[in-house]
């Protein structure tokens, strides 16, 4: 019996597709999908594939998500490119969807979009245990990183050359590629605001927006900084291997590695569960999925899946066990509205 009642779910999800319209409601291909596909950002990857081996464990008829961890930039273009089964139905994101994205979003056919925050997580820049260590600023993380400091040649080759009270170390950072959440939460949180100490840079930012984006985000591509890829992982590994090197990932990671790694302070703030959950810790920032409504009714369990987030998100549950921070109550609240009721997002407080 359950077994009919799933064909007949994936027949009603190839018509329900096809009749989505956008870029991808071809009627004629009846082309159609049995298991969700999720999209987007390393950080998120984690909870979501706890979320989908809990939604395995918990509907077995239905079949495991697919969950891809393409970085939070490139999860946005392949879910906004249309509606059907040849496009992702959930955009897992380390930051929120931006006016430009939500633009293209809508110009491809993709009306309705559901906005949920999952939780918390913080920008931690880490390094091995017993490696270098030092108390951070977002200046000083600026004119280390930037490519451009302050418009000026970048010439910082250790931390000591940013500031004299810093270890004569050379100055090797592995971090997000341009295409992660965590490098545009990276830019927002610590970049900019390390560049705007200066007051000529924060006068620009008023006179040419543009350019003040350029000279306050660009990071710097001698080698100092080392683009590391979508593999949070990978970044683990690199300062594992070198005690010199420091690292930056989402806040789960260094709580997964807290035996062998140490999260650096930033204005003499620690990067703990506690900090960030208050935003004390300056790189504390949002977690969120993005659904498509067209595909609530069309791909089997996907509703079921939506479901499972809220059991989990909570202070002291599952997610929160593997270094996820719990959203404060009245966002918690929201946010298990929009994953029961699954309210269209307007998109006009996007920037």
């Amino acid at each position: 019996m359950k077994k009919s009642l799933l064909l007949a779910t994936a027949v009603a999800a190839s018509a329900l597709l096809a009749s989505c319209g956008g870029a991808g409601g071809d009627a004629a291909s009846g082309d159609t999908r049995d298991s969700i596909r999720a999209v987007g950002s390393s950080t998120v990857y984690p909870f979501a594939k706890a979320v989908a081996e809990a939604f395995a464990k918990s509907n077995p008829d239905f079949k495991s998500p697919i969950i891809e961890s393409t970085g939070t930039g490139g999860g946005m273009k392949l879910f906004c490119a249309g509606v059907g089964a040849e496009h992702p139905d959930i955009e897992d994101a380390s930051r929120r969807m931006k006016k430009s994205e939500f633009e293209d979003c809508q110009a491809n056919g993709v009306k309705e979009i559901v906005e949920i925050q999952v939780g918390l997580d913080g920008i931690a820049l880490t390094s091995i245990k017993g490696g270098i260590s030092m108390n951070l600023t977002p200046e000083i993380i600026y004119k280390a990183l930037a490519a451009n400091p302050y418009g000026k040649e970048q010439t910082a080759k250790t931390w000591k050359d940013v500031d004299s009270s810093l270890p004569d170390e050379a100055i090797l950072v592995y971090g997000p590629p341009s295409t992660s959440g965590t490098r545009d939460a990276l830019k927002e949180l610590i970049l900019e605001v390390g560049c705007k100490a200066d007051p000529e840079m924060k006068a620009l930012k008023e006179t040419d927006e543009d350019k003040f984006k350029q000279v306050c985000t660009e990071v710097r591509g001698d080698g100092a900084y080392v683009d590391a890829g979508e593999n949070d992982n990978l970044i683990v590994q690199k300062i594992e291997a070198n005690p010199k090197a420091m690292g930056i990932f989402g806040y789960s990671y260094l709580e997964e590695n807290a035996d062998k790694l140490h999260g650096l302070t930033i204005n003499g703030v620690e990067p703990t569960y506690e900090n960030i959950s208050s935003f004390k810790y300056p790189g504390a920032r949002p977690l969120f999925i993005y659904v498509k409504k067209a595909h609530l009714d069309a791909i089997p369990g996907l509703k079921e899946f939506i479901g499972e987030w809220p059991k989990m998100w909570g202070k002291g549950g599952p997610l929160a066990k593997i270094g996820l921070v719990a959203s404060p109550d009245d966002v918690m609240a929201k946010s298990t509205d929009a994953a029961t009721n699954f309210t269209p997002m307007t998109g006009d407080d996007l920037k």
